[in-house]
């Protein structure tokens, strides 16, 4: 049996769900095929982000900062506590609520906007004069037909060579999101976003956790400036963290997991572990897409080649978010989802991949949008910078976590705002602000001159605009 779609979406990520929920709203007959299974068997759509990615990190993170905040800052507000525990059953219990509610309010969203939802594996058989022709395992119709196809299958965890998962001992994101009791000691190989959340998460409740990262610098894709205060704030917290290291051999065992490598200085060392959390990146996801069948074009690396308006090389097949080329973003993927439901509509959508923020939701936070100072040196562009610390913001000074700055980087002689850099209190909310500023093309001085609620923390935005004319007025 089969049917026939205007538009079928393969993954229910951001990027798909999106991109299914836009092309209903548009007028299209719409599919959305997703084969998350949760702990039931059933549906759970939503993709890595709300399964084993963004929401259940972030989930972590809130328990684990409030088990922080209770064990070592309640007192300095004059609140005292005793005996006091983390029940990380209860704990995971919350976590795993959360993703059923976003689960859940996504298939809503399908039935609201007429998405037909179908939960299975799609792989494309054939192209045909109607359109393409996708098997779908795991349901019925066996087969759908569509006269446009929107990939959005993601992305999975890279595996360290000779380090498979098996999410007992040696975890991707998916298995550090489920360690059922707090370790003694925790390795984490890869100082990126995963690696840093989820280090962050089990610090915390009192892992010993010690960072193993490739790179010679910290964050090298941060603010120079930024991250050399990112790292000092985590050292500070007891995150171990050793940079140019170079790893020869992990071991599992049942008492646990053996790294062996070599440290900055040339010098063999030995990391004992109870859990191993590896985050190198990711991969894109087209196993079992079967692209070859309609000769959808993959480049060397797996990712579907796409142009700037995330069409493939074959006539109304389109994908987007983790799967094709740039960042590696849930917003990224939403919007690109949506601009393409409006292609196929005929409209002229615009994605800027320059103003698309970045985050970190560790403690500090880290944000940023544009470009970084040492990006602004490499290619000769004269520009003019402005910090301000929150250590001289009376909001961050009432909320008792004054680490970190906000700066800003404007042209030397538009005085266009070229990029955002924060550390520190609430940066994800914070830089909400520069992604406006710069889509209208902003310069400091628009900041500097709009009126900022205080006390605030979005003051220390505009104070680090007024120092870009060296005109702050609070530091």
């Amino acid at each position: 049996m089969s049917k026939a779609f205007d538009v079928v979406v393969i993954g229910a990520g951001p990027g798909g769900y999106i991109a299914a929920i836009r092309a209903a709203q548009l007028g299209f007959n719409t599919a959305c095929i997703d084969e998350w299974k949760n702990e039931k068997g059933g549906p759970a759509p939503g993709g890595t982000c709300t399964n084993v990615g963004c929401i259940p990190s972030k989930a972590l993170l809130q328990s684990s900062e409030n088990f922080d905040q209770a064990g070592h800052h309640f007192a300095d507000h004059g609140i005292g506590l005793s005996n006091l525990s983390i029940d990380v059953s209860k704990m995971l219990g919350r976590k795993n609520t959360v993703v059923k509610q976003n689960n859940d309010g996504i298939l809503y969203l399908f039935k609201k906007n007429k998405v037909t939802f179908f939960h299975g594996r799609a792989s494309f058989v054939k192209a045909g004069e109607g359109g393409y022709e996708i098997a779908l395992a795991g349901n019925t119709p066996d087969t759908l037909t569509a006269t446009h196809v929107i990939v959005a299958t993601g992305s999975n965890p890279r595996v360290l060579p000779g380090a498979d998962f098996d999410e007992a001992s040696i975890l991707s994101n998916d298995g550090a999101l489920r360690i059922p009791a707090v370790p003694k000691t925790l390795g984490v190989i890869g100082s990126g976003v995963i690696g840093l959340e989820m280090g962050s998460v089990w610090r915390r409740l009192g892992a010993d956790v010690t960072v193993l990262e490739a790179l010679p610098t910290f964050l090298g894709a941060v603010d120079e400036q930024i991250a050399k205060e990112a790292h000092k704030a985590f050292t500070k917290q007891g995150l171990k963290i050793h940079l140019d290291v170079k790893i020869s051999a992990v071991t599992s065992a049942t008492t646990g997991v053996s790294v062996a490598y070599t440290d900055a200085a040339g010098e063999e060392q030995t990391l004992a572990c109870e859990k191993l959390i590896v985050s190198i990146g990711r991969v894109p996801n087209t196993n079992g897409l079967n692209a070859q069948a309609v000769g959808l074009k993959l480049d060397e690396r797996g990712f579907v080649v796409v142009d700037a308006d995330c069409r493939t090389n074959l006539p109304n097949v389109w994908a987007v978010g983790d799967v094709v080329r740039g960042p590696m973003l849930a917003h990224k993927a939403e919007e690109e989802g949506a601009a393409v439901a409006e292609r196929i509509a005929g409209q002229h959508p615009h994605v800027d991949f320059n103003t698309v923020p970045w985050v970190i939701y560790t403690s500090p936070e880290i944000a940023w949008v544009g470009q970084t100072e040492q990006q602004l040196k490499s290619v000769g562009r004269a520009y003019k910078a402005g910090t301000f610390p929150f250590m001289a913001n009376g909001r961050a000074r009432a909320l008792g976590d004054t680490t970190g700055m906000v700066k800003m980087l404007a042209d030397a002689k538009t005085d266009e705002i070229l990029g955002v850099h924060i550390v520190g209190p609430y940066a994800s909310e914070l830089i909400a602000e520069a992604v406006v500023a710069m889509e209208f093309k902003a310069s400091s001085e628009d900041i500097a001159r709009i009126c900022h609620a205080h006390p605030s923390l979005s003051e220390a935005t505009k104070e680090a605009a007024l120092a870009v004319d060296k005109r702050a007025l609070n530091f």
